[in-house]
């Protein structure tokens, strides 16, 4: 008697498939060649068996093959696939194939598995390209299409820059400063720093191009603002992911919160200019006040409003009435700007940035 033929495959066929039937006839007409394939057996009583059971079922000897093997054998997916193929075209020329023979050969068809593949791409492909369009917009590769209201940030043009008569502009790397020399030759009454916060980078929501290097928290937390300062305020402005990293770092330069400035944004026509965000339209930015020590000499209280109304201008440039309130809340004051730009300029500010 022929050797049952291994097992090559995670799925078993069962043997329903009414071609033969019985598991000793299948035993008696199959065996293997010892390359894993399967050949009829020899000639003799065995093979007028096999010819009786073929013209009872009116299949060729492949099919006959085919069915046998599943019937005995546990086979691999593209098997199942090449099998079920072949029963479908003999069962198509020939005409006679039953009706139970039909359904086997679609339970096991390859259309279920076929939809499922495709639906799969399908999710898959939406995926990339939501990646794709991040990348772009890290790269700078596309800008938001909005118009009117919506219209974003552009990049200010410098071609025709003047710088005011009376700022005090130090083109540095914020990293690699001499802070210490600074600290040396002067004492501010004022910080004010709008760091280039990293964003998220799963799912960046700002709309536009971001067109400066972002540093990670890690290097911020460096910087050595304890030492600029004994006594006087620290103005911090803060993106919606990063409050709870501002205050700590408040904390470990010696700072305690007192206050915090709202700005909301608006169009050329006075309306609100909503932004990107991830689960609501952004309108507005945040600016945190901390003070370390006492009141700088000759500050005063109650004066401006907590929101400023004001115009959205350049990219990542912030409102000119921060610093007029600044310069209200501490009248002829030293005032320092980190991370600042060539739009940040202002007479009697010390301003430091790699982008001056």
């Amino acid at each position: 008697m022929s050797k049952m033929p291994p097992s090559r495959g995670p799925m078993a066929i069962s043997s329903d498939v009414d071609v033969l039937t019985s598991d000793s006839e299948v035993l008696n007409i199959v065996e293997s060649d010892g390359d894993g394939d399967f050949a009829p057996s020899r000639p003799g009583k065995r093979s007028q068996r096999v010819s009786k059971i073929v013209s009872k079922t009116s299949v060729s000897k492949s099919r006959t093959k085919s069915k046998s093997l599943k019937s005995t054998s546990r086979l691999s997916r593209p098997e199942i696939v090449r099998a079920s193929s072949v029963v479908s075209t003999g069962s198509s020329a020939s005409g006679t194939a039953s009706a139970d023979g039909k359904e086997d050969a679609a339970k096991i068809g390859p259309e279920s598995s076929l939809e499922e593949l495709l639906k799969r791409e399908e999710h898959l492909q939406l995926q990339i390209d939501i990646l794709m369009e991040e990348i772009k917009v890290l790269r700078g590769g596309e800008k938001s299409n909005a118009v009117g209201d919506q219209a974003e940030e552009e990049e200010i043009d410098y071609s025709n820059f003047d710088a005011p008569e009376w700022c005090v502009p130090i083109k540095a790397n914020v990293m690699t400063f001499e802070w210490d020399r600074l600290a040396d030759a002067c004492q501010f009454d004022v910080i004010l720093m709008d760091p280039p916060w990293q964003l998220a980078s799963h799912a960046p929501t700002r709309g536009v191009a971001i067109a400066y290097q972002q540093l990670p928290d890690a290097c911020i937390e460096e910087l050595p603002i304890q030492k600029l300062q004994k006594n006087g305020f620290i103005f911090i402005w803060v993106i919606n992911n990063k409050y709870v990293k501002a205050f700590e770092l408040m904390e470990r330069w010696g700072y305690k919160y007192v206050d915090d400035i709202t700005w909301v944004k608006q169009t050329v026509n006075r309306r609100m200019a909503k932004g990107h965000g991830y689960y609501l339209q952004h309108a507005k930015e945040t600016c945190l006040v901390g003070r370390k020590g006492n009141d700088p000499p000759g500050c005063r209280h109650g004066i401006a409003s907590d929101v400023i109304f004001s115009e959205r201008r350049g990219q990542s440039q912030k409102p000119e009435e921060l610093y007029e309130m600044i310069e209200e809340l501490v009248p002829n004051g030293k005032y320092l700007e980190i991370f600042g730009r060539k739009n940040n300029l202002r007479d009697f500010w010390v301003t430091v940035g790699n982008e001056l």
